[in-house]
């Protein structure tokens, strides 16, 4: 493999022995050497890459360690998305310019990823809004998973009428004659949100795989190059993981992904695992489809359906049902024998608590002995189950879900619980291992660097300040939960998230310099040049002749080929000179008034 050098730039390594250096050798996937020019030159040899960096910052690739990848590859090019949009009138002019281009029989969606508390209205749409964009085009609309939008359009082609049952936990708000208004309410479980998601026509095998390929880039081009995906609703194993396999095998797949099994059927779970378990491994994925890793990761997070606690923070928190312990020690007994990493959803302490009764009693009978395993969310987490957790040897993964929602946290548990909303700093100081992530697309946005700034700052997308200073993280601090730190949750912390020698050459050269920047140009920061395994994947700007071959768009009409993804108006061209030597040269709340 052709060796490359970067120079010239200002590269955060997140090693403990030289925190920034300024070039680069990568070869063979990994990185060959760190140091300055000096030191890396004498790796050129005929054919190397020589790339100047033009001062530009370099990270370790983003690790997302929660980020529903492998669905939303799927699912991608179907859906219109307002993460990022500034204002509701911009989101309701998107919504018109897609219905024109939405064919018969298909859906104008918008699938999660974005708060009423990022537009300036500082408010949900209505569904006379929605209705006058879309008067004859079918819509749903999912914010957060509290609620979904669902315009007339789409009323009828569902069906919905005075005799449609709600869905257990779900409700579907009726108007004085009985018939549903299309406004669906989490009461709190969101069952009844992706039940009616999954109604909606999905995308062929092929247009899957374009889909999937363009999520990728779309991760890529914010400098994300590995992910844990956490399973999912509707996300069945192994069938929707065909196409990331596919593209694994044939190199295509530019996102680490180690994936964690979810149950998909309620008192099913057992079997689902039990099954799972004899078809495959944690981690034997790994070396067949190097250099970009698709491996099994673990169980989870839905490990049984009777121990989810929904994160909607405008519904009372929910009590878990009485017969959740048993049904939980069933399955974690069977993934701890048969050595199976796990993590658990867990939003609230209570719940926690709950489960860390049938994780202890457990390893009194069949011990853990190093075996990882994790929660996810862990908002309300106490002192006293921190202290459980690492004597039981686990982790946490925390997601910047209160960056979204932090306003209805407060409106219901108060400022002062929001402010170890989760307990960031008393997880680290406890020696507990942590990683950083999204849990987007339905949840939060992909964005890595909104959870940047919220681990930064503690501010939420509408501003409003959640934890105060002594709580929040420094710059170095945040990056590493983002790196190193998710690397934990996949057994990769050794070779992932830092940029030493011996450690995959995977990458990001940021737009703007995430280490000086004021703290609101965080949330701006893409990345102009991304690798993976040394590879390039994405590359913009200064560095666009070194981009990957385009892909078109499939379907067509797909909102992803006419309004990209991520909002394009927050994404600023930055130019600047960049010097390529080729070879030859060695060189307020929300109305909740339907919406």
């Amino acid at each position: 493999m052709t060796t490359t050098l970067l120079l010239n730039g200002k590269i955060a390594t997140m090693g403990k022995h030289a925190p920034f250096v300024s070039a680069l050798a990568l070869k063979d996937g990994k990185v060959l050497a760190a140091g300055d020019e000096q030191h890396v030159r004498p790796h050129q040899e005929a054919g190397t890459r020589v790339i100047d960096l033009g001062g530009r910052t370099v990270v370790p690739g983003l690790n997302d360690s929660h980020l529903h990848v492998i669905r939303e590859g799927l699912n991608y090019n179907l859906e219109l998305r307002w993460d990022g949009v500034p204002s509701l009138k911009v989101a309701l002019d998107m919504l018109k310019r897609q219905a024109t281009r939405t064919p018969e029989g298909q859906w104008v969606r918008v699938v999660g990823g974005w708060s009423a508390y990022q537009f300036e209205e500082r408010r949900l749409p209505t569904l006379d809004e929605i209705n006058t964009a879309l008067p004859d085009t079918p819509a749903f609309i999912l914010h957060l998973y509290d609620r979904a939008f669902i315009n007339k359009a789409g009323i009828a082609a569902l069906g919905l009428g005075k005799d449609t049952p709600d869905i257990p936990g779900g409700t579907f708000e009726r108007d004085a004659e009985g018939k549903p208004t299309g406004l669906v309410l989490a009461t709190p479980a969101a069952t009844i949100l992706y039940a009616t998601l999954a109604k909606l026509p999905r995308l062929s095998g092929e247009e899957q795989r374009n889909s999937t390929r363009q999520y990728l880039r779309e991760l890529n081009r914010f400098g994300i190059t590995s992910a844990i995906d956490a399973g999912g609703g509707a996300q069945n194993y192994p069938d929707d993981y065909a196409v990331c396999r596919e593209l694994a095998r044939e190199g295509l797949l530019t996102v680490r992904i180690a994936y964690y099994l979810f149950a998909q059927t309620a008192h099913k779970e057992f079997e689902d695992f039990a099954r799972w378990v004899e078809m495959t491994r944690p981690g034997q994925n790994d070396d067949l489809f190097k250099p970009n890793g698709f491996l099994t990761g673990g169980g989870g997070e839905n490990l049984v359906w009777s121990a989810g606690d929904f994160e909607n923070f405008v519904q009372p928190r929910p009590e878990l049902v009485p017969t959740m312990e048993a049904e939980l020690a069933r399955v974690v007994s069977l993934l701890v024998k048969r050595r199976w990493p796990f993590r658990i959803h867990a939003t609230y302490d209570e719940s926690i608590g709950r489960d860390l009764d049938v994780l202890e009693a457990v390893a009194r009978e069949i011990p853990f002995d190093g075996l990882r395993w994790f929660f996810d969310h862990a908002e309300t987490v106490s002192a006293r189950n921190l202290a459980r957790i690492k004597a039981l040897g686990g982790g946490i993964a925390i997601q910047n879900r209160m960056a979204f929602q932090g306003e209805d946290f407060i409106a219901r548990y108060g400022k002062e619980a929001a402010e170890h909303a989760p307990p960031i700093r008393a997880i680290l100081e406890a020696g507990i291992p942590l990683g950083a992530g999204t849990d987007a697309t339905r949840v939060a946005g992909y964005n890595p660097w909104l959870s940047l700034h919220w681990l930064v700052t503690g501010k939420t997308l509408g501003g409003t300040e959640l934890y105060p200073p002594s709580y929040r993280l420094d710059r170095t601090e945040a990056l590493r939960l983002y790196t190193e730190g998710s690397a934990w949750f996949s057994h990769e912390e050794e070779v992932k998230g830092r940029l030493e020698p011996g450690c995959f050459a995977d990458l990001s050269v940021l737009t703007d310099d995430y280490f000086t920047v004021s703290d609101d140009a965080i949330k701006g920061i893409e990345s102009v040049l991304t690798l993976v395994a040394g590879q390039v994947v994405h590359a913009a700007g200064p560095f666009a002749a070194l981009a990957p071959e385009a892909l078109s768009v499939d379907p067509p009409w797909s909102p992803v080929a006419a309004l990209g993804g991520y909002y394009s108006g927050n994404r600023a061209d930055r130019p600047g000179p960049v010097t390529m030597l080729g070879p030859e040269k060695g060189a307020p709340r929300p109305s909740k008034e339907r919406g």
